[in-house]
This record gives structure tokens, C-alpha cells and sequence, in this order.
């Protein structure tokens, strides 16, 4: 019996924690650029004294699902998409290098190019100075040019964002929803990683697939509250019966 309630109890505790994962995933949704969290069970073996016949679950989140998300066109001339594999570089508020496919930019107080969440994107030679007052166009390749006054004819190049096209199994997901290297080496430029103007790639999570995943996970959970009842009405039964054979 009272392995049933471990198990029960332990099991609950495992559900829990994917549903944590899964509310994460479906409040992103609608997040530009967002990549899914995966999640798994895995047993982990009791450590210490006994036959060692006892495992744990746990659950744990493996890594992140690479699937690229939907491309629509904002028009919009600092929104940028990645056309395929590949990412943007950005300076992380930990100072590191980190990616992401959240191509929507601004230009900050500082007049260098930023995420809308205000992070430096990282250009081939550091950060970008936008001049003031300049229109901002970016190229496929990543080059950024600006048109001080309106004036066409007074087009400037001033960087080229950084592009890199890292394995998915070489990257972790931080818990800012951005991607690291597992090595923690900066990935060097790729020029094959193409960029679309006026463009966005929305969240790769699907809503109804999370709904459904959060509806199974609820019946999953109520399944172990169950068991851990009966775990209990089997031990008062069994002191009853104890108790009057005594």
C-alpha cells in the first residue's frame, strides 16, 4: 500500500510540473518567434540502502522543439523573419551571445539597433548605430542601411546583423526564451541564413494542441488523486483489520 501512494504521490508531482510546461508554452502562443518547450518522463533509480528495486519519476524539459513557426507579413520596416534555419544574434542581459527568431526590432535611446524587448542585436562587428532621423531598411543578407532625411540618394550601410545557423542539439533554452550555445562558444556567421523583410515568424506552439495536452495531463492528475485515496482507505481497512485480530 504503501508503495501505491508513492507512486500516486509521485506521479502527481511529475503532472504537475507538465502542466506548469504546457501553460508556459500556450501563454506564448502569440509570441513572435517563441519555440516550445518539450517536456519528458524519465526514471531516476532510488539511491541508498534496499534492493534498489524503487525509481523515481521525473520530469524534466529536454530541450525545445525546433519546428519553425508561420511567416505573416506585418509591413512593417524593422520587422525582420528568418527565411528557413538559422537565427538572429543578440547580447543577452547576462552579457553572453544569444539567439533568437524574434525578429521584431526598434531603435533604442542609444540609437543602436534593439529587440523590442530591448536587447542589442549583435551586428559582424559588434552593435548597430542607427543615425537619427533615418529611414531603416534591412537586406536578405542581413545588411542594414539607413536613409538619412528621406532622401534616397543618401543611402548608408551601417552593419550587417549577425546570422548564425547553430545545431538545434548544440543550443539550450534559457529561461528568458533565449537559446545558447551547450558549449558556450559564439557560432560563427553563416551567410546562407536569409532574412524577409516586413516580416514576422509567429509562435510555434499550437493552441489546440496545448489545450488538449492540458486537458489530459488534468485527467492524468485526477487519476492519481484517486490512487492515493484508495492507498489510504487500504490502510484503514488494514489497521481495522489489525486492530480486531489483536
Amino acid at each position: 500500500m504503501d508503495r501505491l501512494a508513492y507512486l500516486a504521490s509521485a506521479g502527481a508531482k511529475q503532472l504537475l510540473h507538465r502542466q506548469e510546461t504546457i501553460a508556459h508554452n500556450l501563454a506564448n502562443a502569440n509570441t513572435p518567434g517563441f519555440r516550445a518547450d518539450l517536456d519528458a518522463f524519465r526514471a531516476v533509480p532510488v539511491q541508498g540502502q534496499g534492493p534498489g528495486t524503487r525509481v523515481f519519476v521525473a520530469e524534466s524539459t529536454p530541450g525545445f522543439d525546433s519546428t519553425p513557426g508561420t511567416l505573416q507579413a506585418t509591413g512593417r520596416n524593422l520587422d525582420v523573419a528568418i527565411e528557413g534555419e538559422g537565427f538572429l544574434v543578440v547580447e543577452a542581459r547576462d552579457g553572453g551571445e544569444a539567439y533568437t527568431r524574434a525578429g521584431s526590432l526598434d531603435v533604442g535611446a542609444d540609437s543602436t539597433l534593439r529587440t523590442r524587448s530591448g536587447l542589442v542585436v549583435q551586428g559582424d562587428g559588434g552593435p548597430i548605430t542607427i543615425p537619427e532621423n533615418s529611414r531603416v531598411t534591412i537586406g536578405r543578407d542581413g545588411t542594414v542601411s539607413a536613409t538619412a532625411g528621406g532622401d534616397n540618394k543618401s543611402v548608408n550601410v551601417v552593419g550587417r546583423i549577425k546570422l548564425v545557423n547553430p545545431p538545434a542539439a548544440s543550443l539550450v533554452k534559457g529561461g528568458d526564451g533565449l537559446l545558447r550555445a551547450i558549449d558556450g562558444n559564439p557560432a560563427a556567421t553563416d551567410n546562407n541564413v536569409k532574412l524577409v523583410d516586413s516580416t514576422l515568424e509567429g509562435s510555434n506552439v499550437n493552441p489546440i494542441d496545448a489545450l488538449v495536452g492540458m486537458i489530459a495531463v488534468a485527467r492524468q492528475f485526477e487519476t492519481q488523486m484517486r490512487l492515493m485515496s484508495t492507498a489510504e482507505q487500504n490502510g484503514r481497512d488494514a489497521n481495522k483489520l489489525l486492530s480486531a485480530n489483536g
